[in-house]
């Protein structure tokens, strides 16, 4: 979630659908970084698949089966939903450089197949987010009811779950909703309470 949210972002990385011209051109002018982004973006995504696979082992059978399996599925769905799109934000290096060596309607039309691109890949997006909430609800349910964490840890996790789901949720059947003053609110309140719940529960678990 950190890294999608704060660190691909300065990378030319999107996962939103304000898609803009502009961006093409900066892929162009970056590739290397670009590159670096998908990466990165891979790394992350095959280690949340990997890290999902541990917590299951040691925090499934021993305590909750069934949340455990919740979260095994549900977040292993989304690590294999972002990777798929890390492969189709590879296009995008392609895209880039015929459209800033060309001009007019096939100008024109490469604008409007990035467009495309970004959009399907963002609704991807958000539903991976949503079997992340799911996944993550599941897990913080087993911190707080077994106490496995200091409580507020377990309770933030809840609440970020909450908050992510609902938002996607939303945003996938009404887009244009984003633009709602409260939504907008949601949104960041959801975004920030899920960045600490995960640096604080990892440093958590690292170290106690």
């Amino acid at each position: 979630m950190v890294l999608y949210l704060i660190v691909l972002p300065a990378f030319g990385y999107k996962v939103e659908t304000d898609y803009e011209e502009a961006w093409l051109q900066k892929i162009n002018d970056g590739p290397k970084k670009f590159q670096f982004s998908i990466g990165l973006a891979l790394v992350h995504n095959v280690s949340v698949i990997t890290l999902t696979i541990i917590l299951f082992i040691v925090y499934g059978p021993p305590y909750n089966i069934i949340l455990g399996i919740v979260l095994l599925i549900c977040r292993m769905g989304e690590g294999l939903i972002l990777i798929y799109n890390d492969k189709n934000y590879g296009g995008f290096l392609k895209i880039a450089r015929q459209y800033s060596s060309t001009s007019g309607a096939e100008k024109s039309s490469l604008s409007d197949l990035a467009r495309t691109i970004t959009e399907t890949n963002s609704s991807r997006f958000k539903f991976g987010m949503i079997l992340w909430s799911i996944g993550s609800l599941a897990f913080s349910i087993v911190l707080v009811t077994y106490v496995l964490v200091p409580l507020f840890i377990g309770w933030l996790g809840i609440v970020a779950s909450i908050l992510i789901g609902l938002g996607n949720g939303i945003e996938l059947i009404k887009p244009n909703f984003k633009t709602n003053r409260s939504f907008k609110i949601l949104t960041v309140i959801g975004g920030l309470s899920a960045i600490i719940f995960e640096v604080i529960l990892g440093v958590f678990l690292l170290f106690f």
